[in-house]
């Protein structure tokens, strides 16, 4: 076997609930985060902050770790960290800034525990809902509790995002049309659609329709090229994401990239 693969197979085994508590505890997680910028006005109106895992053998890719907590203590955790993170890397920020807001990926298993609340509230977060969103996925199915929760926003009074938005996933989304959603995503897989061969994919239409008809902020993931985002202007999309714009970068980076969009 090559050292390599060597290396992968030590770092696949050591990748388990138990490394990430420890990990934790010895402070190798950190976040990035990504701009979103206003297609309305071209300005960065925020950044949706993402977990990092930093190992002595390297960098742990979000798609290995984030799926293990799933459905764990784990998950409440870690959400419960970036919470305090967040505050701690953008809290002054966001004061300063009352129009810019930061968004968080929040597992639906942990809404309407009260433990949101309670850590925002610790970490003096409180004060700031309006300026925070909190992003579920449209893969997740809420319980009862969960939709009591979106429905107040999640405790707080922020505003609630529905992530990674594709329209195909109709049952989960009748389950989520009963949540106050305030704001769509769509998945980078619809985005990349947009190519030079076929500048007007089927979905713009219906995207087109349900942004007219609900009042819900639409946000592109994954912009990548002038025509995408050209047509997702033209289209009436308010907002996107996107390596067009910028990759994830630390949180000081993040501040003077918002500098400059100003």
């Amino acid at each position: 076997m090559a050292r390599s693969d060597q290396k992968k197979g030590a770092r696949a085994q050591a990748i388990d609930p138990e490394s990430m508590r420890a990990g934790l505890a010895q402070g190798e997680f950190f976040l990035e985060y990504l701009p979103t910028v206003s297609l309305i006005d071209n300005r960065c109106i925020g950044a949706e902050a993402l977990i990092r895992w930093k190992r002595p053998t390297g960098i742990v890719p979000p798609g290995e770790f984030i799926p293990l907590a799933d459905n764990t203590p784990l998950s409440g955790l870690i959400t419960y960290w970036v919470i305090d993170t967040v505050a701690a890397e953008m809290g002054d920020w966001l004061r300063a800034h009352p129009d810019a807001h930061i968004s968080i990926n929040v597992p639906v298993e942990i809404l309407g525990r009260g433990g949101i609340a309670y850590v925002a509230g610790k970490a003096g977060l409180v004060e700031l809902a309006p300026q925070m969103i909190l992003e579920i996925s449209e893969r997740a199915v809420p319980d009862l509790l969960a939709v009591k929760a979106l429905n107040d926003g999640g405790g707080l009074g922020v505003r609630i995002a529905l992530d990674d938005f594709t329209h195909t996933a109709s049952a989960n989304l009748a389950v989520l049309a009963r949540c106050n959603l305030h704001i769509v995503k769509f998945d980078r897989s619809l985005v990349s659609q947009i190519t030079p061969q076929q500048n007007s994919p089927a979905w713009l239409d219906g995207i087109a329709g349900l942004i007219k008809s609900s009042g819900l902020q639409a946000v592109a993931e994954g912009v990548e090229t002038e025509q995408q985002l050209a047509v997702l202007r033209n289209a009436n999309i308010q907002a996107a994401q996107g390596f067009y714009f910028s990759r994830p970068i630390p949180a000081a980076d993040f501040l003077v990239y918002y500098r400059s969009w100003r």
